[in-house]
């Protein structure tokens, strides 16, 4: 990736806090609200590898219907979590950054500063 993306979600303040900094850092990222504009299970499927982690640790609980949904079940495949994340957007951890010097899930928030 030549660029830098966020997944944002303009309501958290971790993600508002990793947007601030790459734009004081003047990387001028391209913003997608993951919440107006959800990932296809294929574009889920590639940011999976990009971070280099399985579907389950890309998935929020807090505030989010990962209970009402069943998703606690250890059974459920990665098809059938990123199925779920693709429905329900609401379910995917924030913020997720891609950049030319790799992709990460910027949780802790300090953690964008690997990407500057």
């Amino acid at each position: 990736m030549d660029r830098y993306v966020i997944w944002h979600n303009p309501k958290c303040s971790t993600s508002r806090f990793v947007l601030n900094a790459l734009r004081e850092a003047e990387l001028d990222p391209e913003i997608r609200n993951y919440l107006s504009d959800p990932p296809s299970p294929a574009e889920l499927q590639e940011a999976l590898q990009s971070l280099h982690i399985g579907a389950r640790q890309l998935l929020r609980q807090k505030n989010t219907p990962y209970h009402d949904l069943g998703l606690d079940d250890p059974s459920l495949s990665d098809d059938a979590l990123i199925a779920a994340m693709a429905e329900h957007p609401v379910l995917i951890e924030r913020p997720v950054v891609f950049s030319p010097k790799g992709a990460k899930l910027c949780r802790p928030k300090e953690t964008v500063l690997d990407l500057i």
